[in-house]
């Protein structure tokens, strides 16, 4: 079985796993949050993994889409599915905005002109009345689908943001395997090349970026119709250190790292207390019963790790160990 099938074959099972997941005893609410942050993961490596930009600043997308489809279902009264329309629509415009702005600089200076966006966007939410200040938006209805379908159960929740996502990571997949997908691992690789050929890099760049922003919206509105609330972390850097962590975790530049990443970091934030007490119990050391209160730096050791000991993440060791079997075989 050729590489192609055995993904088309994981992917495949993945799918079915969420499919039945409900009925297997997970949380909805707890998938649909994975859901997006994977979502979010993978839009960050769009930009990061196949054309090499790491923008520190992926959060103002996030988090202001976050704002715009709470504040348009919850004072506007607009369906959910406009809601998501619009705060797409509100990332792809920050995108342009911000990637207008820094496209033209390049390395650390790139990356520091998104953050200092970034965090002039978390400033304005934090003064803007709209927004809800330091309490954010909260108790955002999810209304009806099409005026239609009543999002109010989770399970009918759940399939829309299993659809909604399913169709977002297959644009990705269909983007990255595309003509403009080719040109960015070629910017990715050589951009000096890339311009010798007659390529407009800064153009194919700006439209990566605003994709990629435009992607990272629709994350974070799904996230305020599945969880009914946007807050300032939504739109804080910590949030763009976050789906970076991610990707790094899972493996840059692959299509299942963002995946793999996301699930990791989110079920470490939300089950580590549990785990820790897990460990106590079998251990009977009380140490791991703190585990719950020291998230931060269980994923700061998870980064160090990463960092010295697999640099590809967990998906890119995978894939390179399974292409050192096949040479070898």
């Amino acid at each position: 079985m050729n590489s192609r099938k055995i993904s088309q074959l994981g992917y495949g099972l993945l799918l079915l796993a969420l499919v039945v997941a409900p009925f297997a005893g997970a949380y909805p609410v707890f998938v649909m949050k994975l859901m997006c942050f994977a979502l979010f993961a993978c839009a960050f490596n769009l930009l990061l993994g196949y054309t090499g930009l790491l923008s520190f600043g992926h959060a103002a997308f996030f988090g202001g889409a976050a704002y715009v489809a709470g504040h348009a279902v919850k004072v506007w009264g607009l369906t959910p599915e406009l809601a998501l329309l619009l705060g797409t629509l509100g990332g792809a415009l920050l995108g342009l905005l911000f990637g207008w702005l820094a496209i033209r600089r390049q390395g650390i200076y790139f990356s520091m002109i998104t953050l200092a966006l970034a965090q002039m966007l978390y400033f304005a939410c934090l003064q803007a009345p709209f927004t809800g200040g330091e309490d954010g938006l909260q108790g955002v209805p999810r209304g009806k689908l099409l005026g239609v379908l009543d999002l109010g159960s989770d399970l009918t929740m759940y399939y829309v943001a299993l659809v909604v996502v399913v169709a977002a990571f297959c644009l990705i997949v269909r983007t990255i395997h595309s003509p403009f997908g080719q040109v960015l691992k070629g910017i990715k690789e050589n951009e000096a090349r890339a311009i010798s050929l007659g390529y407009d890099t800064h153009r194919y760049k700006l439209l990566a970026f605003v994709l990629s922003a435009a992607l990272a919206g629709l994350a974070g509105s799904l996230k305020t119709l599945v969880l009914g609330f946007a807050t300032l972390s939504d739109v804080h850097w910590t949030a763009s250190g976050q789906v970076i962590l991610m990707n790094l975790v899972g493996g840059l530049g692959t299509l299942s790292g963002p995946l793999v990443g996301s699930a990791v970091v989110v079920l470490l934030e939300n089950k580590i207390g549990e785990l820790g007490n897990l460990l106590a119990a079998l251990t009977s050391v009380d140490w791991f019963k703190t585990l719950g209160e020291s998230v931060t730096m269980v994923t700061g050791l998870i980064f160090v790790v990463c960092v010295l000991a697999f640099r590809r993440g967990i998906m890119g060791e995978i894939i390179a160990l399974r292409m050192r079997w096949r040479k070898g075989a």
